[in-house]
């Protein structure tokens, strides 16, 4: 029998079995098996190809092909029959929206930090960033802070080496910023710095500060308020005042710390303030003649200010936010209300 012969005669067969196929899915899935399976009629129609005259083979190729698609045609609309009417709870309308997923929340901390970079960015001040590992050199030495400074103690620095740490503030920043630009400067470092404290509502192991920097030619410390004036009415609205109070960092000569008026009881004195009116924010001053000369600027010829704040804090103090602990337990609960 030739291999024309065989592919009509199970193709006749393959008819024969399916008008006497009732409406069960599984005799539709023997039949499946018995012609299309790897060792059903089909396939072994295939296996004696090899027996066949050359010039001969692509003819008979097509003819088995096209059998192959017939019984699987025939077979795959009798299971659709099969199927019947779907349920109306099977039925996809979908022309329906989807059901919504889930959204997450900006973090607040990246929410904050995003309005202080925009305040900053507005008034002309551009983004740098730098290594949160760091040397004893930029972290303390550069910026005016001696062997001797407290500081410089064990127990206020996570020291990986003798000579690298994790950088205490993002202050180290101006030095790497100024060794590779020349004045003027206007620039402000976001950044994640740390701190061997002890874990507490108020205190915790690592933080976030922004740095700024403004170094030109006769720059004061009027520009320096007027400045952080301008960014506190920015982040907590025309109503709020501010101040500036004489205060010491090793870097900038003189040196403050700037306070605004409690954004909780408008200056009346509450628990948030200690019942002072008043919420210390940043701190800030005009940079130490001794820095310049670390970056090689000339301190006859330039002045600047700089100044840093903390983020977790100012995110406490704009949220009404007890716990500094809780920025960083990964709580949902707590992380939706800032959607």
């Amino acid at each position: 029998m030739s291999i024309i012969d065989k592919i009509q005669k199970v193709r006749l067969e393959f008819q024969s079995d399916l008008k006497s196929l009732s409406s069960k899915n599984d005799e539709i899935d023997q039949i499946r098996i018995k012609y299309l399976g790897r060792k059903g009629l089909v396939a072994k129609l295939f296996d004696q190809m090899g027996s066949i005259e050359k010039d001969k083979r692509p003819q008979m190729g097509q003819e088995l092909n096209k059998l192959k698609i017939e019984i699987s045609e025939q077979v795959d609309g009798v299971e659709l029959l099969n199927k019947g009417t779907p349920k109306e709870e099977d039925i996809i309308d979908l022309t329906l929206p989807g059901d919504p997923l889930p959204v997450g929340s900006i973090h607040p901390i990246s929410q904050l930090l995003n309005e202080i970079k925009a305040i900053f960015i507005r008034i002309g001040f551009s983004l740098f960033h730098s290594p949160e590992i760091d040397t004893e050199f930029y972290n303390f030495e550069a910026l005016n802070i001696p062997k001797h400074h407290p500081a410089r103690d064990m127990q206020d620095t996570f020291y990986i080496t003798d000579e690298v740490l994790l950088r205490t503030h993002t202050s180290d920043t101006q030095i790497h910023f100024m060794e590779t630009h020349d004045p003027p400067v206007r620039i402000i470092v976001p950044g994640r710095v740390y701190r061997n404290e002890d874990i507490s509502v108020r205190s915790y192991c690592l933080f976030h500060q922004i740095e700024g920097l403004y170094v030109d030619h006769k720059v004061t410390f009027s520009d320096l308020k007027g400045t952080l004036d301008y960014f506190a009415h920015e982040l907590f609205g025309n109503n709020v005042k501010t101040r500036f109070r004489p205060s010491y960092f090793p870097f900038t000569e003189p040196s403050a710390e700037m306070d605004v008026s409690c954004i909780f009881c408008r200056g009346n004195g509450c628990s948030i303030c200690k019942n002072a009116g008043w919420l210390e924010i940043l701190g800030c001053g005009m940079v130490d003649p001794e820095v310049f000369k670390a970056v090689k600027y000339d301190p006859e010829e330039w002045t600047g200010f700089a100044f840093g704040l903390g983020i977790e804090r100012m995110a406490m103090l704009k949220y009404g936010i007890q716990d500094i602990r809780l920025f960083y337990n990964g709580d949902v609960r707590f992380l939706r209300q800032f959607k």
